[in-house]
């Protein structure tokens, strides 16, 4: 090739890629909108808040994440009317009972066989040999002497049998401390798996919904959830809880959370221990330990034992244990609203000489209620 035909190529290739360049700019250029309707587009695509009011949901989204990292402060209901709001779900519950009881009276001829099959479904709820053989004879004498033949009649006498059974002479109310200005110490003990961490959580519930100052003491060491628990049942409720690293001396967060107390001005506190097998010897002396290093500070004014009602009698073994280490003052039962053994509250009640304060009727924050014997029979034989 010539030194002409060389330049003659470059000189096309040249030409060549101008075109194209020209051709890509220009089809670039043809793509974009006048700068009247760029204006105007930008204007449109742009949002500007603060020039609008903000709709219901946005209002409501703006306050939920100004919260985030906050924690929300309930105000859990006053302790006054929590057993008669949950009497439906216990009459639920102990309706197979009360029926069996009020069938057996309601019988035309209530001749010796009837009075012994009323025995037994007594006995069958865990109401214990002796308190049911009260309650038969009291009835039986009732009936005898009064002439009782109507269905009203006998359901009012076995109400008030069952009344004075229960006993509503017991002070069921919780000791809170005297005028010495010491906070009331309520020290919460059982067996593993009754509950007792989350009665604590209510407790606490229930006496700020009754105006009360809390301090919880998360003294359950061995399991780093139970403290986790405990500290987010008082964070809903602004109540301070006082805790130690996993495996710590329960006795020594047991003392820091009444010092707390102390020095916070608190009306109450609550002591969560871990549990134990009342069987174990070691651990049912721990409790005495707890109590007697609490008690350099201020005195426990109650010790709660927290019973699983559907447990009925093995309870019993449990209950004479806790009271012969820690002097237990009252009862809580759980899950009352899971069994038809309701006798189990005279029972225990018979066995430890101390009344049940407390039930437990579900798996609700509030579902814990200061006990009371008549509406607790109310619910029984409701129909």
């Amino acid at each position: 090739m010539s030194l002409t035909d060389l330049i003659t190529v470059v000189v096309f290739v040249v030409i060549l890629i101008g075109a194209m360049t020209a051709l890509v700019v220009g089809r670039g250029r043809r793509e974009l909108p006048p700068p009247d309707v760029v204006d105007a587009i930008t204007e449109q695509a742009i949002e500007h808040p603060e020039d609008r009011e903000s709709t219901p949901q946005e209002a409501e989204d703006a306050i939920d994440r100004a919260a985030v990292g906050a924690p929300t402060v309930e105000h859990p209901e006053a302790s006054g009317g929590r057993l008669v709001r949950l009497r439906a779900r216990l009459a639920r519950s102990q309706s197979t009972l009360g029926r069996g009881l009020l069938a057996i009276l309601s019988r035309d001829q209530i001749d010796n066989a009837a009075w012994q099959e009323l025995e037994d479904t007594l006995l069958a709820s865990d109401l214990g040999v002796g308190p049911a053989a009260e309650l038969v004879d009291a009835l039986r004498t009732r009936v005898r002497v009064d002439g009782i033949t109507d269905q009203a009649a006998v359901k009012a006498a076995l109400n008030e049998s069952l009344v004075a059974l229960v006993d509503p002479t017991l002070d069921r109310s919780l000791s809170l401390g005297d005028a010495d200005g010491l906070p009331g110490v309520v020290l919460i003990v059982g067996v593993n798996g009754t509950g007792k961490t989350t009665t604590v959580g209510r407790l606490a519930r229930l006496l700020v919904g009754d105006g009360r100052s809390v301090v919880l003491g998360a003294a359950d060491t061995f399991r780093a959830a139970a403290a986790d628990q405990l500290t987010t049942w008082g964070e809903r409720v602004g109540v301070e809880t006082v805790r130690g690293p996993e495996g710590s001396d329960p006795a020594s967060v047991s003392f820091e959370a009444v010092r707390s107390g102390l020095h916070s001005g608190a009306d109450v506190v609550v002591v969560d221990t871990a549990g134990r097998l009342h069987t174990k010897a070691g651990l049912m002396d721990e409790l005495g330990k707890i109590k007697r290093v609490i008690e350099k500070q201020a005195p426990v004014t109650e010790v709660l034992l927290v019973i699983d009602a559907t447990t009925g009698q093995n309870g019993m073994a449990q209950a004479r244990v806790f009271r012969e280490a820690v002097d237990v003052s009252g009862i809580v039962l759980t899950k009352l609203d899971g069994t038809a053994k309701g006798g189990i509250v005279v029972a225990v009640q018979r066995e430890l000489g101390v009344p049940v304060k407390y039930v437990g009727l579900g798996e609700g924050a509030d579902d814990l209620a200061p006990f009371d014997a008549e509406v607790f029979v109310s619910a029984l034989l409701a129909d």
